[in-house]
């Protein structure tokens, strides 16, 4: 992690959003598991930036993540004109897949939470199909609401017997992310991966759209189709006020400072060092 502040990123509205591919993106988390690092991967969009403006937790919790990935096509094109021409899209249900086909992974174990009732039992079954190597360990659907104390020490302890690698996180912008920031340090587990709709892409209930689509950057308009009556006003909230702002920053007409990463990350760095996360090597006997 102390490598963190020569990464190079995009400041999107003062997020760091690291110009990173598939490929360097997995790279990344294959040297966090196999090096042991504790730490969490934010998927970053237009949804989530915006929501940070309005929260400065989310914005300080992004700041803290160990990876921060370009989830969605405009904070490609943003990457782009500012200079990273190698900037690809990295979505939380493409990064999930990759993790798992990932080989050199095999012998990592996942505990799924999220979804509704079923869902993560059913996304379970679906990824041993398709990869047979997959060792996921547990899962766990939470209520709509924050744990209460009774949960969290089941969770807690769960986690703690069933010791996974990686923890993937399914429950929506901003919740995972405070999810993620607030029980890493309690969590005995190395990874945990924000990823949003994966769950329900993997299992069926989010159909996925053709690859010009994505490319023109109307996925969220394929997924408005499929969701009207919870999506509308988030869309309708973020997309237009991202445009003006980016475009006010590109211009040099409004500054959007982001934070200093590198100090961020050596106090985060500190706070997760004596949690000694158990890794991938362990025999699985």
């Amino acid at each position: 992690m102390n490598n963190e502040s020569i990464r190079p990123y995009v400041n999107l509205l003062g997020v760091q959003v690291e110009a990173l591919d598939m490929a360097k993106t997995v790279e990344r988390v294959k040297d966090a598991l196999l090096e042991r690092i504790k730490g969490y991967v934010c998927m970053v969009g237009v949804h989530g930036i915006m929501e940070a403006q309005r929260n400065s937790n989310l914005a300080n919790i992004y700041a803290r993540s160990m990876i921060t990935v370009p989830d969605g096509t405009p904070t490609v094109w943003v990457g782009r004109l500012q200079g990273f021409d190698w900037m690809r899209r990295v979505t939380g249900p493409d990064l999930m897949l990759e993790v798992f086909r990932c080989k050199e992974l095999s012998s990592c174990t996942h505990f799924l939470y999220g979804g509704k009732p079923g869902v993560a039992e059913e996304l379970s079954a679906t990824l041993s199909r398709r990869f047979p190597w997959a060792r996921i360990v547990g899962t766990y659907t939470p209520p709509f609401r924050e744990l209460n104390d009774s949960e969290e020490e089941y969770l807690i302890a769960k986690i703690r017997e069933l010791k996974p690698d990686v923890v993937w996180v399914g429950i929506s912008t901003p919740k995972q992310e405070i999810f993620m920031r607030r029980y890493l340090p309690m969590f005995e587990t190395t990874l945990m991966f924000g990823v949003g709709a994966a769950f329900d892409f993997h299992t069926g209930r989010i159909k996925d759209c053709a690859e010009w689509i994505k490319r023109a950057g109307l996925q969220w308009f394929h997924r408005l189709l499929q969701d009207p009556q919870h999506l509308w006003r988030r869309y309708l909230r973020n997309n237009p006020a991202f445009i003006w702002r980016i475009a006010l920053q590109l211009m040099g007409l409004r500054i959007y400072p982001s934070p200093d990463s590198s100090k961020i990350l050596a106090a985060e760095a500190r706070l997760l060092r004596d949690a000694g996360p158990e890794m991938c090597s362990r025999d699985s006997a």
